[in-house]
This record gives structure tokens, sequence and C-alpha cells, in this order.
């Protein structure tokens, strides 16, 4: 289960973009081994490959915002999630627009399109980032947190000045099953009272009440999107696991998040990976090995050759 992952065919996912309100089509394709998640704009001239890393973070307002050489594609952190929930390390992403589509506001679409051509695993072991020391970033009375642990586990914290939303917590200890039961569905929301600042600045020009929750004054809008009583919270856990996938792989830690988004999220991977002594770069030992030497699996060490 620890080798890296691409997908065994070409899929191709379209739907409008969140903020530019264009129709999008991306075609995500297999890639090799060590190649990492990869997008590039298919609709220009200059095919340039920007990889998915936080390095080339351009914007984090309202979505992360890849970027190279004045080249962006926008609102990735949906499919970043889902690349991050089956395990896929490896891809290519032809973006035909400037972001990629909202879909229904989850990573359920884009989970459901990887499925239809299957993931497969290849001939090298994957890389993890293991967490070996305590990092946090603060701003504005919230804060972000990264602590050393045996597996990820995400706990976000959420609270609005709104009779609806004041407080909601979850932690969510990651696999990949439950991923797909527990956060891909949950659904980006946005309150009422801001559209209008988003469009006039640009943004939400696709939003629509069939691909966010909508939180009016005193009710919710379209209450019949929503799969959870807590939906709002697991929601920015996914966006967490999207801005986690931009440090190049999955992470062994805990992360802590209140009132945390894309902002304070890249801010606290970019101050983990100042310090190499905050994390390693570690390899997948094979489970079997593992236990023959009374680990408890997983264990991170790097193993003697590659997988067969």
């Amino acid at each position: 289960m620890h080798e890296q992952r691409t997908i065994k065919a070409p899929v191709e996912i379209q739907g409008v973009g969140l903020h530019c309100g264009k129709d999008v089509k991306i075609t995500i394709q297999p890639a090799e081994v060590e190649s990492g998640i990869r997008f590039i704009r298919s609709d220009l001239n200059k095919l340039v490959e920007i990889p998915a890393h936080v390095e080339n973070i351009r914007k984090t307002l309202n979505a992360s915002t890849l970027g190279i050489n004045g080249i962006s594609i926008g609102t990735v952190e949906h499919l970043m999630a889902a690349f991050y929930g089956l395990g896929i390390d490896n891809a290519r992403v032809e973006v035909d627009g400037p972001e990629v589509p909202i879909l229904d506001g989850s990573a359920q679409g884009y989970i459901s399109g990887l499925h239809r051509v299957g993931v497969k695993r290849q001939k090298r072991f994957k890389r993890f980032i293991l967490i070996r020391r305590p990092v946090a970033v603060k701003e504005d009375g919230k804060f972000a947190e990264l602590h050393p642990a045996e597996e990820l586990r995400i706990k976000c914290t959420i609270s609005y000045d709104h009779p609806l939303l004041s407080y909601q917590s979850y932690e969510f200890n990651f696999s990949e099953s439950d991923f797909e039961k527990e956060i891909a569905p949950a659904r980006t929301f946005g309150f009422l009272h801001e559209l209008d600042w988003l469009r006039k600045n640009g943004l939400a020009k696709g939003g629509s009440l069939e691909n966010a929750i909508i939180i009016g004054k005193q009710s919710i809008l379209n209450p019949g999107l929503m799969h959870y009583h807590d939906e709002f919270v697991r929601h920015k856990i996914l966006d967490t696991l999207g801005d986690l996938m931009l440090l190049g792989g999955p992470v062994i830690g805990r992360f802590i998040g209140f009132r945390s988004g894309h902002t304070l999220n890249l801010k606290l991977v970019k101050t983990l990976l100042e310090n190499p002594d905050n994390y390693e770069v570690i390899e997948a030992y094979p489970p079997e090995a593992a236990k023959q030497n009374g680990f408890k699996t997983p264990r991170w060490i790097t193993p003697p050759s590659p997988a067969s």
C-alpha cells in the first residue's frame, strides 16, 4: 500500500470555474514516478508546467492559486485533496482555463472521475513528510500548527460572528476509506452578505446554490445540499488536505487549526520548510518487514530497494 501511485488512464472532467465563471475542462493524465502533480494551461500557446508545490503559490484569497512566469491556475485545493485522499502521487493535469472546475463544491466529483479510470501502483516507494518538531503560525486570533504524530490527524475549529456558525470542531484521523465517507463530499460554503463584495472583486462569478452552501442571516438557503450537520468544518479539513498536499507528499503528523484558511495553512507549510530540522523526507518501509521487526505499521524508514 506504500508504493507511489498514478492513474491507469486519462480522465476528463468538466464544469464551471467558481471564481472565473467560465466552463472549464481538465484532463488528468498518468505520470511517471517521482514526477509529482503538475498543472498545465492547455488553452495557452506556451505550455508551462506548474509543479503543485507551495513554492509556486501565487494567491490564497478564497482559493489556492498556483503560478509560474505569469501563468496561473486557481482553485486547485479540492482536486489536490482528492489526490491526497486516493494516495495519488504522480499526475499531469491539463486545464483549458484559468482555474479547475468547482463541480458540486466538494472533492466528490474528482474522486468519482479518478475511480472511473482506476489507480495504479508504481515501482517506487512513497515519500512522506514526517513532522519532527512543532511548528505554529498565528494571525489576528487565528492559528495553525503542525506537531509530531504517528499518523496524519487533522483537527479544525471554525468560529464566525454568525448565529448559525458560531462554533464547529472536528478531528479526522486520516484513512483513504474514511476520507471518501467523511470528508470528500463536504461542500464549500459562503455567507450571503459577502456575495456582493466577492463579485465586485472578480470572485465567485460561477458560484451558485448548486455548488456552494449559502448561509443567510437566519437560515441556510439550500440545506438540501448538505451531507452532514457539521459540513462546514469538514470542508475546512478538505481544504487543509489540499493545502498540505502542496508540501509535495503526504504528511505524518498532527495539524491543528483554529479559524485557519488557505492563507494561514500555506504560511504554516512555508514556515515548516524554512528549517530542515522541522521535518524529514522519508520513504515507506514494506509493512511485512515492519511487522517482522516488531514495528507498529506503518513504520517509516528508507527501504533498501524499490518496490516490485
